[in-house]
Order: structure tokens, then sequence, then C-alpha cells
């Protein structure tokens, strides 16, 4: 699956005080992250949170691989 984060994520400073979550909903990406850091399944997953496609779980570990490729200029 062919995702980028870009298209399903979004940080808003009003929202959950800025973390960023799943468009459309109060879903923060790092919540999913750690269900899949836990061994959950995608379908285990989108069973808990019936609001998220398999997209969305997609585009949370493409911005998890962002986050660990970011260098910052020293």
């Amino acid at each position: 699956m062919n995702v980028t984060w870009q298209e399903h994520i979004e940080s808003t400073p009003g929202v959950l005080r800025g973390k960023p979550r799943f468009k459309g909903t109060r879903i923060p990406v790092s919540l999913i992250l750690g269900y899949l850091a836990a061994g959950h399944s995608v379908d285990q997953i989108i069973t808990e949170f019936p609001d998220l496609r398999p997209e969305h779980i997609a585009a949370s570990l493409d911005y998890a691989r962002a986050l660990a490729e970011f260098e910052e200029a020293v």
C-alpha cells in the first residue's frame, strides 16, 4: 500500500494540544503506533477504532519513518 502520511495525518494546535492525529478524528498517531508496537494486527486496531481504515495504519508507519529520518542541522 503506497500511502504518504500527509494524506491522513494532521496537527492542529487546538485539538489534542497539537499532537499528530488522523484527519477527522481525535485519535492520536502515537496511540496507534503503540498498538502496533504491542503486536496488535491492523484488523485488531480497526476493530478497536472503527473510524480508522488500513490506510491510516500505513500512514502512521510512514509518519514514524519520516520522524526517524529527520535530521536537524546543527
